[in-house]
């Protein structure tokens, strides 16, 4: 294997612990149809680490494991946060500027919002009154997501570019050209 892809997989497996280890530690915030789930904020990385999509994606597979929600909040829970990565890894592709990031910090909350917020009102309100809930509680999970993605992983976007680390040979290889 070529040690870029070996760092690579590496890459992605630590993202994979930090996401999964983040939500557990901050559980009482990090599940439920209020939440506030700070590790989310990592789902700005593949906007300069497209490495570190699968490692969201199975982060959120290992930490929806504890969801009160079961086995539709692994598969739909972390498919949302395949997708958010997936689109914010196509933000970066197209430019490095203010307004590309600003970009890239919503798909995460797009996603959550449609998809977790219809997993939760499904197991909360389901039959007739899961359209309203769905609204509602589309509109609590995309709040707390806002919250994080701009208020935590705007300036991680903003920070990570400056710091010794970004500009290491190991992670610079995995880093799209800045």
């Amino acid at each position: 294997m070529k040690s870029k892809t070996i760092r690579s997989l590496a890459f992605g497996a630590v993202v994979a612990a930090v996401y999964a280890a983040l939500t557990m530690l901050l559980a009482p915030i990090s599940y439920g149809p209020v939440q506030f789930r700070i590790s989310e904020a990592l789902c700005v990385l593949p906007f300069f680490f497209p490495a570190s999509t699968w490692g969201l994606f199975a982060g959120c597979i290992l930490a929806n494991l504890l969801s009160a929600y079961g086995p539709i909040d692994v598969i739909f829970g972390s498919l949302a946060t395949l997708l958010a990565a997936v689109f914010t890894a196509l933000c970066g592709r197209y430019g490095r500027g203010l307004p590309a990031k600003l970009l890239a910090c919503f798909p995460p909350v797009l996603f959550n919002a449609v998809i977790v917020g219809a997993v939760l009102a499904y197991a909360e309100a389901p039959g007739a009154s899961f359209l309203p809930a769905w609204g509602v509680i589309g509109l609590q999970v995309g709040a707390g997501e806002l919250a994080v993605l701009y208020l935590i992983g705007l300036p991680l976007l903003l920070l990570l570019p400056k710091t010794p680390l970004f500009r290491a040979a190991p992670v610079r290889d995995l880093a799209r050209d800045r």
